[in-house]
């Protein structure tokens, strides 16, 4: 957790965002408006770019690979079976852990898509943890917490079976922290979710994709079921780019539905079930 005296409250740090430059603890953030939107903010960590909030529309997901996270976790969990309601005698409700923050852009949409989540976001900057918070007027707790912390560290604090959701999305510039993609952490990860539940990756690679086969291996190793989503050019290894990997102990659907939806969007999306997985794996 950061350490040291809290920083004077800008207007921006009191709740109203403004575009610049803000020191945090792992370097700056920086706040710009979306230049196609009035409500729009893109917050860029140390020059790469983190985050897309739409403070008018959380369910609008501006960054491709959130948008085919979001249809995995809609095709898994329906809604309307997480509202909270009675189901088979017990209220149900989706419970989420995000492990890495930024501007909470995925923890917003699933607030708006599942109103009765209990949702805990970790994110390793404090500063940057409040500069959100103040920003972008997130849902309070029990809703939606924030927790400063490593992400390794916190998810081995956690109670077994507590999660639906775990949603791994941590930087360190282009790559993810080698220690969040070993078989101890993907062991950690399976622990601490529930009978069914979905651990979801964002994997960044280029194109020999050395790293995503690793992920898919591992993952493959620790759950009965994996799937890939990524766009074809990432699939056939001609550029650097994002790829999405889910695990789970029970089967990942892919309709119809869904399928469309990926190829729907404004970088259409292929699905690889559980053999091609496996196959890219290997």
């Amino acid at each position: 957790m950061a350490r040291g005296r809290r920083a004077p409250a800008s207007p921006a740090q009191a709740g109203a965002p403004a575009p610049g430059d803000y020191p945090i603890d792992t370097g700056t953030a920086t706040l710009e408006r979306d230049p196609y939107s009035d409500t729009g903010w893109i917050l860029k960590v140390n020059g790469v770019p983190s985050s897309h909030v739409d403070l008018a529309d959380p369910g609008r997901l501006d960054f491709e690979y959130m948008r085919w996270i979001a249809a995995l976790v809609r095709s898994r969990f329906a809604p309307d079976a997480y509202d909270g309601g009675e189901h088979d005698g017990a209220a149900r409700r989706l419970r989420a852990l995000h492990l890495g923050g930024g501007a909470c852009s995925l923890a917003r949409w699933v607030c708006a898509a599942y109103p009765d989540s209990r949702q805990v976001v970790v994110e390793l900057d404090g500063k940057l943890a409040g500069l959100v918070r103040g920003w972008f007027d997130l849902p309070r707790a029990p809703l939606l917490r924030l927790r400063v912390g490593e992400a390794g560290a916190v998810l081995a604090s956690l109670t077994s079976a507590t999660r639906e959701l775990i949603v791994r999305d941590v930087f360190a510039g282009d790559k993810t922290p080698e220690d969040l993609t070993t078989e101890a952490f993907t062991r950690e990860a399976a622990r601490v979710l529930c009978d069914g539940g979905l651990y979801v990756v964002n994997c960044g690679d280029g194109p020999r994709l050395e790293g995503a086969r690793r992920e898919a291996a591992t993952i493959g190793a620790e759950f009965a079921h994996v799937a890939i989503v990524a766009d074809p050019a990432m699939l056939k290894g001609r550029r650097y780019g994002n790829m999405i990997i889910a695990g789970s102990n029970a089967p990942i659907p892919a309709g119809a539905a869904m399928l469309r939806e990926l190829l729907g969007g404004g970088v259409p999306a292929h699905h690889w079930d559980d053999a091609a997985t496996r196959a890219f794996a290997r």
